[in-house]
């Protein structure tokens, strides 16, 4: 299996620059907790990685049987515990405009089922998506 690769280098005394390929992106933590608020947490970032990856295989679903979709939303909640922080559960609702709208719960399934960060995440949170 390949390897996928990225790098997150240090800018400051609080924030950070992730690389994958051409593409950047800045973390850094809110100023209430020493940072300066110049990106999203890293915890924010995985949520987000997790709706990227699932969008993704949403729109490459719906283009591969020919059905329009548009405004596509994934709203992502995630319940944080202590000792140690960490997300105990994950929850997705995914809203569409669909030319063949009794077809969004079946792409929503595929999505799922190709998403890699889902597929990860599944493992060691309690993971839910469903249409909204």
């Amino acid at each position: 299996m390949p390897t996928v690769h990225i790098t997150v280098d240090q800018l400051d005394h609080s924030s950070s620059r992730g690389q994958a390929g051409d593409h950047t992106h800045v973390m850094d933590r809110p100023e209430a907790k020493g940072g300066q608020n110049r990106g999203p947490m890293g915890g924010q970032t995985l949520l987000m990685g997790l709706g990227g990856c699932f969008m993704s295989n949403l729109l490459a679903a719906a283009k591969a049987r020919d059905i329009e979709i548009s405004n596509a939303k994934a709203e992502i909640d995630g319940e944080l515990a202590d000792s140690p922080a960490r997300y105990t559960d994950i929850r997705m609702t995914v809203t569409a405009h669909c030319s063949a709208p009794e077809e969004l719960e079946k792409l929503v399934t595929i999505a799922e089922r190709g998403c890699i960060v889902a597929n990860t995440l599944a493992k060691a949170v309690n993971l839910t998506i469903k249409c909204g």
